[in-house]
């Protein structure tokens, strides 16, 4: 058996609800300090004020009808500044945190810049490590040097020394030249010590002690050259991305602290204050109903998603995100904005689900929760590809670097298409549950 409709009166609740929370949270933030190392409670109180603001700012979209006209369309772009000026700071922390995870990814190498390959050879224990004289720990490096060589000559066998015959010990290295015929030497220039410069000697055949020429061991393949120049680029290239992200945060940083102690920030406090406590309705919103409104986002979001290309996007490695690739234009990438679109027009549904529900902390829709997920890694893969374009576009970088950072952009556009695909298999399964 249905409730009864909900009215005006539980949008007021809501809004009232909402506006404590964003007290409360500035509240917090003021006590737990806002500075550049601040504490996890910082960050969470700082969290806190941009969940309420989006959620009052999203019901004054939605039930505009039932609000007075001047405070809401007043009151809506100042909620969405405070916002996204407060989202700004953690967006470059976890923007430099994803690329460089996705740098250390691609170029097979951990956090500390060590080839994973070499990695466990440099972590061998110290007992297993071969212990060193007393004597040659006092002597210093030439002694050290001329000591291992002649307790190599000692020890090696009498017949494996190759004796130098006397007829060429005293010639000089004017003599050498003489055996090198004539016609060569017009051709080749000799070198030091009457060989050809750039000819080495031709090196005699490892035998076995049997006489039977020994056969060298092959070599181990080495890494693909794309591997070798990643690896080469991928340091230059991560210390690039840092200096200009860890820079864009710490100016995000400086403009969140004037916003807060700006004129501005204070006027949207009083008036959040007074929402606290007074919700301007229209004289018929105790009355109206709450759901069609409601149902008409629902409707906006329906129409959003349908002229998505889920058909295309529901194809894993399609490619299609890859299709302009790196551009020497810095607008946004054209197939992102009616995601990001969706991306909004999901949240509006979301909170307008909230307050048809009255229960703002209830329990949330799996299904429009896995969406918003998979529509929010589209986001950051998107932001964090035309961060790895814009850092390709620095003048006078190292190939090495520009490929590392071209690798990068393109293996987040693949993430953004893993991220339609994952929103296109839970928009299909919330359709078919419904129909």
């Amino acid at each position: 058996m249905a409730g009864p409709a909900p009215t005006g009166d539980a949008l007021a609740d809501y809004l009232r609800g909402q506006a404590t929370e964003f007290l409360r949270a500035l509240r917090l933030h003021r006590e737990t300090g806002s500075g550049a190392n601040g504490s996890e409670s910082s960050v969470d109180a700082a969290r806190a004020l941009r969940r309420s603001a989006r959620r009052i700012s999203a019901s004054l979209h939605t039930f505009q009808s039932l609000l007075d006209t001047d405070w809401s369309e007043g009151m809506r772009p100042e909620l969405a500044w405070v916002s996204g000026t407060l989202a700004m700071e953690h967006a470059y922390t976890s923007r430099l945190e994803r690329l460089l995870a996705a740098l250390h990814r691609l170029s097979g190498t951990d956090p500390t810049g060590v080839t994973r390959a070499n990695s466990a050879g440099a972590r061998v224990p110290t007992q297993l490590r071969a212990p060193v004289p007393t004597k040659l720990r006092a002597a210093g490096p030439t002694q050290l040097r001329a000591r291992v060589r002649t307790q190599l000559r000692a020890r090696a066998p009498t017949q494996l020394r190759a004796p130098v015959p006397t007829k060429l010990r005293a010639r000089a290295p004017t003599q050498l030249r003489a055996r090198v015929p004539t016609k060569l030497r017009a051709v080749v220039p000799l070198g030091r010590h009457g060989w050809a410069m750039g000819v080495p000697p031709a090196r005699a055949q490892p035998r076995a002690w049997g006489g039977t020429p020994r056969r060298r061991a092959a070599k181990p393949p080495t890494s693909a050259p794309e591997r070798g120049n990643l690896t080469v680029g991928a340091a230059k290239a991560g210390a690039l991305l840092d200096r200009q992200l860890t820079l864009a945060r710490t100016r995000a940083h400086s403009t969140a602290l004037q916003a807060m102690g700006s004129s501005r920030f204070h006027a949207i406090a009083d008036k959040v204050a007074v929402l606290a406590s007074e919700v301007p309705l229209t004289k018929t919103a105790t009355t109206t109903d709450l759901r069609p409104l409601a149902l008409a986002a629902h409707d906006r979001l329906s129409d959003a998603v349908t002229a998505l290309p889920l058909i295309t996007a529901g194809h894993p490695y399609n490619a299609t995100a890859l299709m302009h690739g790196l551009s020497p234009d810095t607008v946004p990438h054209p197939q992102d904005a009616p995601w990001h679109q969706v991306r909004l027009l999901l949240r509006l549904h979301r909170y307008a689900r909230e307050v048809v529900q009255n229960q703002p902390d209830g329990p949330v829709d799996l299904r429009l929760l896995s969406a918003g997920q998979a529509l929010n890694q589209h986001r950051d893969a998107s932001e964090a590809a035309a961060a790895a374009a814009q850092a390709a576009r620095t003048p006078r970088i190292a190939p090495a670097t520009a490929y590392a950072l071209g690798v990068l952009h393109a293996d987040q556009r693949h993430e953004v298409e893993a991220a339609r695909f994952a929103f296109q298999q839970c928009w299909q399964k919330e359709t078919l549950n419904t129909s």
